[in-house]
Parts: structure tokens; C-alpha cells; sequence
């Protein structure tokens, strides 16, 4: 059991499912925790974390609007807030999604209540409540560039992408437009057009065939 405390852990519980966030609510009712605000997608768990200032979020995997885009804006407006989000089955790309957007936990939704009650406390002592398997994928990223995401520009400098950049990109070669591109990679079209802003960035160019162009020009070098 998690030890009463004077110190309050105040949660956001963000789930589609009015069910799940009950679940989630029952699992953390007693000492230390305190759930202050509910949402049921990306947009209100944002507007909720803005307004409540809560010391954890909780965010649903599937919720509308996706975990990445509520992860990277509280995170970037509210960076002491540990944000962790759960999910129905375990999924690596996501995992590595949401931890670049500033997420410190990723746990499954048929956890133990206790275990999750430890782990959420844990995030507010400066934990992290990751799967060992994802921290192995995590020290692999800082010690191996993978040379196939790595694309040399027209002014010669090098752009490093991200993977889920790296198929937004691809996906955009075959000529593929957002909503399928949405379909395609399970996100929001919101989201894939943020990938798309991120790489026009990187590539230092103004337009997706521009950067089509990039990418072909790499292939055929």
C-alpha cells in the first residue's frame, strides 16, 4: 500500500471511456491521491491540465486527438507535470512516441490497482514507470543513428528524422494525403500534419513535394 501522506498527488484522469475513467478513479480513491479534473480527449485533457494544474495526467492511448499531441502541450506548457499514459495493449511505437513528447510512464490498463497506484506515485518522486523492454529500446536510440532515417538536403546539411516522421515522409512519396496517411499510421490528422511541419522543418524546406524531392534525390544518390 502507498503510505498516507500530507502531500497530496492531484491526478487527471483523460480516458474517451466514462467507464475506464471511473475504474481508474476507483483504483486511486483513498490517500495520497486526488483526481481533480476528467477529460475524454486530447483537446479537454489539455484545457483540463492548464487549468487545474494537476501533478499527474493520466492519458488514454486512444483517446480522440491521440497521447503524443496532449503528451508534447502539457509537457511544453506545464513541464513539472509527470504525464503517463495507458494503454489497452502494449505498443512500441506509440511507447517511443509519447516518451520523445515528454511522457515519464507507460503502463497497460489491466494492471494491478496497487501497482498502479505505486507506479503514479513513483513519476511524482522522480521516477519513471516504463517497461524494462522500452528502456532498453530508449538507450539503443542514444547510442546507434540509424543511417536510413538520415537525409542530406539540397543546401548539404544532414536531417535527422524521427520514425514516425520517417514514414509520414515515405507515405507522402507514394503520394498518399493526410487522411490517408491518418489511416494508415493510426493517428489524428492533426498529428500527421504536425509530422509534416516537422519535417519541411528539418529539411529546411517550404512544401511537401520539396520534400518528396529531398527524399528521392537521397534514394537515387
Amino acid at each position: 500500500m502507498v503510505d498516507a501522506t500530507p502531500n497530496r498527488v492531484r491526478v487527471l484522469l483523460a480516458d474517451a471511456h466514462s467507464a475506464t475513467r471511473a475504474g481508474l478513479r476507483i483504483a486511486l480513491s483513498g490517500d495520497p491521491f486526488d483526481v481533480v479534473a476528467e477529460a475524454d480527449s486530447a483537446e479537454t485533457a489539455i484545457d483540463a491540465a492548464v487549468r487545474e494544474r494537476p501533478d499527474v495526467c493520466v492519458l488514454d492511448a486512444d483517446m480522440p486527438g491521440g497521447p503524443v499531441r496532449a503528451t508534447a502541450e502539457i509537457v511544453r506548457a506545464l513541464p513539472e507535470v509527470a504525464v503517463v499514459v495507458m494503454a489497452s495493449a502494449r505498443d512500441d511505437a506509440t511507447m517511443l512516441d509519447v516518451v520523445r513528447a515528454g511522457a515519464v510512464g507507460y503502463l497497460l490498463k489491466d494492471m494491478n490497482p496497487e501497482r498502479l497506484r505505486f507506479a503514479l506515485f513513483g513519476v511524482t518522486e522522480g521516477e519513471a514507470a516504463l517497461p524494462r523492454a522500452l528502456v532498453t529500446r530508449l538507450m539503443l536510440e542514444f547510442r546507434v543513428r540509424e543511417s536510413r532515417r538520415q537525409l542530406v538536403t539540397a543546401k548539404g546539411h544532414e536531417a535527422q528524422l524521427t520514425r514516425r516522421e520517417w514514414d509520414v515522409l515515405t507515405l507522402l512519396a507514394d503520394g498518399a494525403s493526410t487522411r490517408e496517411i491518418a489511416q494508415s499510421l493510426g493517428l489524428s490528422s492533426v498529428t500527421v500534419r504536425r509530422h509534416v511541419s516537422g519535417v519541411l522543418a528539418k529539411l529546411g524546406v517550404t512544401s511537401r513535394d520539396a520534400a518528396v524531392e529531398v527524399l528521392r534525390s537521397a534514394e537515387e544518390a
